[in-house]
């Protein structure tokens, strides 16, 4: 099976800071690969390199057969990032038409793409009302869009349905497996158990580290428990 994303030996330091200890994971293409912690466990500054947007103190990651960090790949990459980056000032339509430019989709696609992705997420309604009128949750759910917007091969979504409703969030992860159907890769991280549920794989971050790796049911016969965050305990995590 092909690999997506590649990442051998992977430490980082801020300064005398170690945040990441000799990372080695494989996301194969075409799965839902999960990454859970606590906050400070190291998910997003993971995240970070694997997206190109810092390099490693050492080891090597390559995304898409090619090493990271490069620009070109990001063409192929879907985005939404822990904090949103979105231009406050703008509707909701106008940044998703920004975002939309820079991917250099054609004017009918563009279209296309951010009915989809508008529908998807439930904010058709509100593309018209400025960004800086949006709710935490509204916020979190345009980025989620953009992030979809040019229909990429890859789609790395740190913490994407923090502050959404149940019911959105339940859509959200159906059309994230919609897409693993179409051969799409995704890469997640997340605090919440039941979407840990639904990854094909998982890596648990402690301190840097990963603790343990599988899927959720293999991980769970493993440690010989009925819980995921038991899993976690067990491998050597304090609580989630």
């Amino acid at each position: 099976m092909n690999s997506a994303i590649r990442v051998g030996q992977v430490t980082k330091n801020f300064g005398k800071k170690n945040v990441l200890n000799n990372i080695d994971l494989t996301v194969d293409s075409g799965q839902i690969y999960g990454m859970i912690g606590p906050s400070g466990s190291g998910k997003t500054t993971l995240i970070k390199l694997i997206v190109g947007m810092d390099a490693p103190t050492k080891g090597k990651i390559e995304v898409l057969n090619t090493p990271m960090p490069n620009l070109n790949v990001l063409q192929n990459i879907g985005y939404m990032a822990q904090s949103d980056a979105l231009y406050p000032e703008l509707t909701g339509y106008e940044n998703m038409s920004f975002f939309a430019s820079l991917y250099k989709l054609k004017k009918a696609e563009q279209k296309e793409r951010i009915a989809y992705a508008a529908d998807l997420v439930d904010l058709t309604s509100h593309l018209s009302k400025k960004v800086e009128a949006y709710s935490g949750g509204m916020k979190r759910r345009l980025s989620l869009a953009i992030a979809l917007l040019h229909d990429p091969q890859l789609l790395i979504l740190d913490e994407p349905t923090v502050g959404i409703d149940p019911e959105l969030r339940l859509s959200i992860w159906n059309e994230l497996s919609r897409l693993k159907k179409t051969g799409k890769t995704i890469l997640v991280t997340t605090h919440v158990m039941d979407e840990a549920e639904k990854c094909d794989c998982l890596s648990m971050l402690r301190d840097g580290r990963i603790l343990t790796s599988g899927s959720p049911s293999k991980l769970k016969s493993q440690y010989q428990v009925n819980q995921l965050e038991d899993v976690f305990l067990r491998a050597g995590g304090t609580s989630l």
